[in-house]
């Protein structure tokens, strides 16, 4: 299953043929019907729709359709609705009869109101909606379109997303593979240290060879600092973590909250490193982690 971004956008366009509004007019009604869908990541999915008003008893449909495909984002749908008729629209009749009986009503409340014009009854002839084209066979089609269409774009920009924390997974394989040899190094740095330390400050008191007293302290103060600056567990569950991020990855699918919570472990233990580094090398490694980790964690946002 590929892993999907919450990152996308899609459109789709429906165009209705050419259709004879009335009988008395021979003009003809065309429209195009645009479905435009954009969502962004979120914690949850959060749907909104702008729809207009003819359509906005659609709205049900249309969440039930995106709800059962997509699982998080901020998704907004629009949907545009252009109806036009090729030339002038003849009025009927009817509707000039109409037009003329509200225009008498009107007058007998507001006798200074305007008489209607020819332009203003062609225009209302124009916006008459007993011929507009009726969408509701055209309408899921088109949003099933829309929606393929969005889910390619987020299936592309999630193939990309984990081909860019897969390298980031290899680079922080390679750090801790750094940081696993040089605790030993400075355990024995420390160690012999410690035991010259030690010899130094025995030889100033007396001059005496250091007795067995003395070097059992010094090996002891070694094994302590030895246990405060092991970063072996942290580099195994470092390491533990990025194997199931690994697996996640490849399998796909609704993985964005499992992967930012481990983000999170990824980050406490480079903090914990930090915290427990002894040498500039270590603590540049957990420097180099944290900002891996970072950049992971920007991308995590945007997975579903």
């Amino acid at each position: 299953m590929p892993v999907y971004s919450m990152t996308g956008y899609a459109t789709a366009q429906h165009q209705a043929p050419a259709t004879a509004n009335t009988a008395e007019s021979a003009k003809a009604l065309t429209g195009q019907l645009g479905l435009e869908i954009r969502s962004v990541n979120s914690r949850f999915l959060d749907v909104s729709f702008r729809l207009p008003e003819d359509l906005r008893h659609w709205e049900p449909t249309l969440r039930e359709l995106i709800v059962a495909r997509l699982k998080r984002g901020k998704v907004e749908v629009r949907v545009s609705l252009e109806e036009q008729r090729a030339g002038v629209q003849d009025p009927s009749p009817k509707l000039l009869q109409r037009l003329n009986g509200l225009q008498d009503n009107i007058k007998v409340w507001l006798p200074q109101a305007a008489s209607l014009s020819v332009s203003d009854v062609l225009r209302l002839a124009s916006s008459d909606p007993s011929g507009s084209t009726d969408w509701s066979d055209a309408l899921l089609p088109l949003a099933q379109t829309a929606l393929d269409a969005l889910l390619d774009a987020r299936s592309r920009e999630g193939a990309r997303l984990a081909t860019m924390l897969r390298e980031h997974i290899r680079q922080l394989r390679a750090l801790a593979a750094q940081a696993g040899p040089l605790v030993p190094q400075l355990v024995a740095q420390q160690r012999q240290r410690f035991m010259e330390r030690w010899a130094e400050a025995m030889a100033l008191t007396d001059g005496s060879t250091l007795p067995d007293s003395a070097q059992d302290r010094a090996l002891t103060e070694a094994t302590a600092f030895a246990i405060r600056i092991d970063v072996a567990e942290e580099i195994t569950r470092l390491n533990s973590h990025l194997d199931e991020l690994e697996r996640l990855i490849k399998k796909g699918g609704e993985i964005g909250k499992r992967l930012d919570f481990l983000i999170q472990e990824l980050h406490r233990e480079a903090n914990t490193l930090g915290s427990k580094s002894a040498a500039l090398a270590l603590t540049h490694i957990s420097v180099d982690m944290k900002v891996l980790i970072e950049q992971m964690r920007e991308q995590v946002q945007n997975i579903e």
